[in-house]
């Protein structure tokens, strides 16, 4: 296990055709004020199989939200293939749980909220709620500026998700100041920004999320700690730097 937690440097030469597997951890903000935590997590199951995860707990108020996001995928040729996604919440108000399933044979998305298969037409660039996240960096890697995935959302929704990159900045955060990549979705109308900071440096991972609505911030996402739990070749120059007197 490698600890990137206090330092910002992630070795890029990692085992080709593999995603790099690693625990994230966020603080949730909203106005400058601490009001939750969330844990990203990204594991392989099997032979080009993986698994994203991201746990959320926030309490504002009387308000409390806690839920966890949950996508199996495939990964090959820099692409991700969602196999099945599922979203459990609790807290105040009534709790959820939804799941789909992505059948590529049939060309189906199957909810748990129908009986009958989701009415959308099969993409082979078809991306869940947190798959997608994956994808962008990936996209981001090759030099992409712009792209667009049609999305089916924790409800069985179809819609399309459109990005665009907006430059490049330094941050600070919680891990320390990272140069990162502004990446902007863009909706039908100006009710809604979603932007979101991709750190190169640290292999594309999310290191920052900010959303609001009219203007008015809804909430912010600070990456506080990083770790990579799966082994990676690292370079001669940092082993060399790094090795005992």
């Amino acid at each position: 296990m490698l600890l990137c937690a206090g330092t910002l440097l992630l070795p890029t030469s990692l085992i080709a055709g593999e995603l790099t597997q690693f625990e994230a951890n966020y603080d949730i903000l909203r106005k400058g004020e601490n009001h939750g935590q969330g844990v990203r997590t990204l594991k392989k199951l099997a032979d080009n199989s993986y698994q994203v995860s991201y746990h959320s707990d926030i309490e504002w108020m009387i308000f409390s939200d806690s839920r966890k996001e949950t996508s199996n995928f495939t990964f090959s040729d820099k692409k991700i293939t969602p196999v099945s996604y599922s979203m459990i919440r609790t807290g105040t108000g009534p709790d959820k749980e939804y799941t789909l399933q992505f059948d590529s044979t049939k060309k189906l998305v199957n909810s748990s909220e129908s009986k009958y298969p989701i009415e959308c037409e099969w993409s082979e660039q078809f991306q869940d709620s947190i798959s997608y996240q994956v994808q962008v960096r990936e996209e981001l890697k090759m030099g992409k500026t712009s792209f667009s995935y049609p999305l089916v959302d924790k409800k069985g929704n179809c819609r399309d998700y459109n990005f665009e990159v907006v430059g490049t900045e330094m941050i600070s955060l919680p891990i320390g100041n990272i140069e990162a990549i502004k990446v902007k979705r863009l909706y039908d109308n100006d009710k809604r920004q979603a932007l979101a900071w991709f750190a190169p440096e640290m292999d594309y991972m999310l290191v920052r999320m900010w959303k609001g609505e009219k203007g008015v911030e809804q909430f912010e996402v600070q990456m506080k700690s990083f770790t990579v739990t799966s082994p990676v070749a690292v370079p001669e120059a940092v082993k060399s730097e790094t090795a005992p007197e």
